[in-house]
């Protein structure tokens, strides 16, 4: 990397990522690859890099994953992460059950928020994030991505 590259920080809570598609797809296929790659390139040259916060119920299996894959940080509580300023992002691939709840609660605390899908099993549920998050103004996204080639 370039020495003259600036490189900004970008906190990242992930809950839910003990499961596989949180931790398969998400952290290491993403978080971490792009990690590995530098960060993200901006148009003015910095260099955005992600600093996830590994956030799960079960103490154990968070603290083994992070210890594993070489994340500083850990935690069991949400509440606390969601406090932090430093941390722009919150990213949620745990229970649908409790996706809504989890969204208004991080939306609530300004964090910017990115799902796994589907957003809730309802559409009163998914009325209230949207409300939610058009009242405070983050950015929301929910995982519906998709790949394409020509032809």
């Amino acid at each position: 990397m370039n020495m003259d590259t600036k490189t900004r920080r970008i906190g990242v809570i992930m809950h839910g990522v003990t499961g596989r598609m949180g931790m398969n797809q998400h952290l290491i296929r993403s978080i971490l690859e792009i990690r590995k790659q530098g960060g993200v390139a901006l148009k003015d040259g910095t260099r955005l890099m992600p600093d996830p916060i590994l956030i799960g119920r079960n103490a154990e299996k968070v603290k083994e994953l992070a210890s594993k894959y070489g994340v500083e940080r850990w935690s069991t509580d949400l509440e606390q992460a969601l406090k932090n300023e430093n941390d722009e992002i919150f990213f949620d691939a745990a229970s649908t059950q409790l996706r809504p709840r989890l969204l208004e609660q991080a939306i609530k605390a300004g964090k910017h928020v990115y799902c796994e899908k589907p957003l809730t099993h309802n559409i009163r549920e998914a009325r209230l994030v949207a409300k939610v998050a058009r009242e405070t103004g983050v950015a929301t996204q929910m995982g519906n991505q998709g790949r394409s080639g020509e032809g």
